[in-house]
């Protein structure tokens, strides 16, 4: 990790790499159900939340956390966005997977589209890798 991040203990360092394991894993799930036809409610859940998981890694090697996803997202943005450290886009990407996940999950008959799904999962791809670069972790 990243320099700024020494500070954080060995355990927090492992939960950091476990929660961009999971990313990694729950995004190759949405690429695999885009690729097969799978149900665009789930593609869309499997990228929201491929961008949460990178989110949470992100927060815990500053030490901080939250116990709502709204809250995670604030986070980040303030941290993160605000700062200048990453793009207001991917604060963006971040909104918008949580909207659509919110709405698809929650709301009865939510009309889903392939090209949201296509776009959501290519933002997913984008949001974890710059997560990844930034606090220079390599998952194999």
């Amino acid at each position: 990790m990243t320099p700024r991040n020494s500070n954080i203990t060995p355990e927090q360092q492992a939960l950091v790499r476990y929660r961009l394991e999971m990313a990694q894993a729950v995004l190759a799930d949405a690429q695999l159900l885009l690729r097969q036809g799978g149900s665009l409610w789930s593609v869309i859940n499997r990228a929201y939340y491929t961008m949460f998981y990178a989110t949470t890694a992100l927060l815990l090697a500053i030490g901080q956390g939250a116990a709502k996803h709204s809250g995670v997202i604030a986070l980040f943005d303030k941290h993160f966005v605000k700062s200048g450290q990453f793009p207001m886009e991917m604060s963006q990407w971040l909104h918008k997977a949580f909207e659509l996940r919110q709405r698809s999950d929650y709301r009865d008959m939510y009309p889903l589209d392939q090209e949201h799904a296509k776009i959501l999962v290519e933002w997913a791809e984008q949001f974890v890798a710059r997560i990844k670069d930034f606090l220079d972790i390599s998952l194999q």
